[in-house]
């Protein structure tokens, strides 16, 4: 299976800074939304959705999609299947295990018959255990963590028909105090009871060589974010000027920083030059 490269975004400038970095390395790309995103843009899923479609109308030679990323509320997950996002994810994993697979079962059904695109026009992610840290609108102390329990895999993927299955084995949102612990005997345990896609969350700060063992055992999405808020604000601090007024020049060096960290992320995940490997956007 694939691995595809997702990154999240804060402004609708990050959005273009990822997908040129992406296309410098003739690779896919998943834009991903956050709640904080989302509520930056006064909650319109339908601004965040009709940028992606005008990225992908001017950068045809990059499959793009986006993915609403950690959203809780369903009546909002629905709405952003039906204005055009390609991928979704429900976080009830702070919920029972029969809440969560309710829950998730009812965003996959609706998903799968209400895309604009078609029937499974748009992929659902769901999250079994829980990561700790916080980033944007997910905020889940240490002592609330818990591993992915690779006994309720099979079911769980099995009564909610979702397409992807977002694992908790050692990694957590936002900066690192320390190199995560990564529990790839997890890893190899959840890979042996389903053939969903798996991702990884709280991809900021984990070490190269823990990546790469990663993609190696089967993991089809990383998800980077924190990191990329900084390389983008530390390409606008480099350029702010007293006697620069023109604000494609101060916010430029920090979309072009974005690209940069991308086309560096498209090759440590091995998603350089597989463009002509995958679907192209649904777009």
């Amino acid at each position: 299976m694939q691995l595809v490269c997702a990154f999240n975004f804060s402004t609708l400038e990050e959005m273009v800074g990822l997908v040129e970095g992406a296309r410098a390395k003739n690779s896919p790309v998943i834009l991903m939304a956050s709640l904080g995103a989302v509520k930056y843009y006064n909650n319109s899923l339908e601004l965040i959705a009709n940028t992606a479609k005008g990225l992908a109308m001017a950068y045809p030679d990059v499959p793009i999609c986006l993915h609403l990323d950690h959203a809780t509320d369903l009546e909002q997950i629905k709405q952003a299947v039906v204005c055009g996002f390609t991928n979704v994810m429900i976080d009830a994993s702070k919920e029972s295990f029969e809440e969560n697979i309710r829950r998730s079962k009812e965003i996959a059904d609706f998903a799968h018959n209400h895309s604009p695109y078609g029937i499974n026009g748009c992929s659902v992610e769901a999250e079994l255990g829980m990561l700790a840290g916080h980033e944007d609108e997910v905020h889940v102390e240490e002592s609330g963590k818990a591993y992915t329990d690779p006994s309720l895999v099979h079911e769980f993927v099995e009564r909610t028909g979702v397409d992807a299955l977002a694992v908790s084995i050692g990694t957590a949102h936002g900066y690192y105090k320390a190199a995560p612990k990564i529990r790839f005997d997890l890893l190899e345990a959840i890979r042996k009871e389903t053939d969903v896609a798996l991702v990884l969350h709280g991809g900021t700060g984990v070490p190269e060589e823990d990546f790469r063992k990663c993609v190696a055992m089967g993991m089809s999405k990383i998800n980077v974010g924190t990191g990329l808020k900084k390389i983008f604000t530390d390409g606008v601090k480099s350029a702010i000027k007293p006697e620069e007024n023109d604000p494609r020049k101060v916010v430029g060096p920090g979309r072009q920083a974005v690209a940069a960290a991308i086309e560096a992320n498209c090759d440590l995940f091995n998603c350089t030059g597989k463009t002509p490997y995958v679907l192209k956007s649904i777009y």
